[in-house]
C-alpha cells in the first residue's frame, strides 16, 4: 500500500496527506447456508464467527483509531462477492476472512492433517481487481482525472503504468500481511502450512491488501478442540492482531 503513496510523490502535490490505516474489513468464513463443514463438536462457520468477533474487539481495544466492519455478526449467509463488495465500498484498508480448513471425511487419515495456511489472490483471477482499484484509488491517480474511476484513461501510458503498479502493491502487501500472519502463528508452536496464492472469490476483486486465514483444521480433534477453546481462540486474535500492528507500523508514512 505505501507503494502507493511513493507513486503519487512523482506528481509533485506537497500537500497528500501521510497514510494511515483506518478501515479494516473482518469477515467470517461461510455462514447460514453455507456452513456444512463440521468436526466432531463444532461447525466451521461457527467458530470463524466467534474468532472474527474477538479479532474486532482486539482491534478496537488495542488499535482505537481503526475502525472495525464485519461482513456478518450472525449466522447468515452472505454471497462471497458482497463480502469483498463491502470492503470495496468502504475503501477499506485491509480486508481479513477467517476460516477452518477440514479434509474430506473420504480420505484416510483425515483426522492426522493440522497446521495453518494464509492464502492471498492468484495471478489468474488479477483481472478482476481492476474496477475495484479504479474506484478506491483513482484519487491517487492525480493529474486531471476525473474522482472516480471513469477518469482513469487506458490509453495513457503514465495511468496504465501506475495501475499496474497498483495491482501488483496489492498483491504484494497481501503476501507480506500473509507472511506476518503465518510468522505469528509459528511462534505460538503452530504447523506452519505457509502462504499460497489460490483463485478464490472472496479475494479476487479485492481493491485493498485481502488475505484468507485457515487458522486450523476442525477435522483434525486436537486443533478442533483448540480453536474452540477460549484460550485457543484468544491465541489465534493474538497473533493475528500482532501481524496487523507489524503490518500497519510498516507501511503507513509519516
Amino acid at each position: 500500500m505505501f507503494l502507493v503513496f511513493a507513486l503519487v510523490s512523482f506528481t509533485n502535490n506537497s500537500e497528500i496527506p501521510p497514510y494511515r490505516i483506518k478501515t479494516i474489513v473482518i469477515d467470517a468464513g461461510h455462514g447460514g447456508k453455507d456452513g456444512a463443514t463440521r468436526g466432531l463438536i463444532a461447525r466451521e462457520k461457527d467458530v470463524a464467527l466467534q474468532v472474527a468477533l474477538r479479532l474486532g474487539k482486539a482491534i478496537s481495544e488495542n488499535i482505537p483509531d481503526i475502525k472495525v466492519v464485519y461482513t456478518r455478526t450472525e449466522d447468515v449467509f452472505i454471497p462471497l462477492y458482497e463480502r469483498i463488495g463491502l470492503a470495496n465500498k468502504l475503501k477499506a484498508d485491509m480486508f481479513i476472512s477467517i476460516h477452518c480448513n477440514s479434509m474430506p471425511a473420504s480420505m484416510r487419515n483425515r483426522t492426522a492433517t493440522r497446521g495453518v495456511e494464509t492464502f492471498v489472490s492468484g495471478f489468474g483471477r488479477l483481472g478482476e481487481q481492476n474496477t475495484a482499484i479504479l474506484e478506491n484509488a483513482s484519487i491517487l491517480l492525480e493529474k486531471d482525472y476525473e474522482e472516480n474511476y471513469e477518469g482513469y484513461d487506458p490509453k495513457d501510458p503514465e495511468s496504465i503504468i501506475i495501475f499496474s503498479l497498483l495491482k501488483n502493491a496489492y498483491r504484494d502487501q497481501s503476501i507480506r500481511l500473509a507472511t506476518m500472519i503465518q510468522n505469528e502463528y509459528v511462534a505460538t508452536g503452530r504447523i506452519d502450512r505457509g502462504v499460497k496464492e489460490q483463485s478464490l472469490a472472496v479475494l479476487a476483486k479485492a481493491g485493498m491488501p485481502a488475505v484468507l486465514t485457515e487458522i486450523g483444521f476442525i477435522s483434525n480433534p486436537e486443533e478442533e478442540e483448540y480453536m474452540t477453546s477460549e484460550n485457543g481462540q484468544n491465541e489465534i486474535v493474538t497473533c493475528l492482531l500482532k501481524a496487523i500492528q507489524t503490518y500497519k507500523k510498516q507501511v503507513e508514512i509519516n
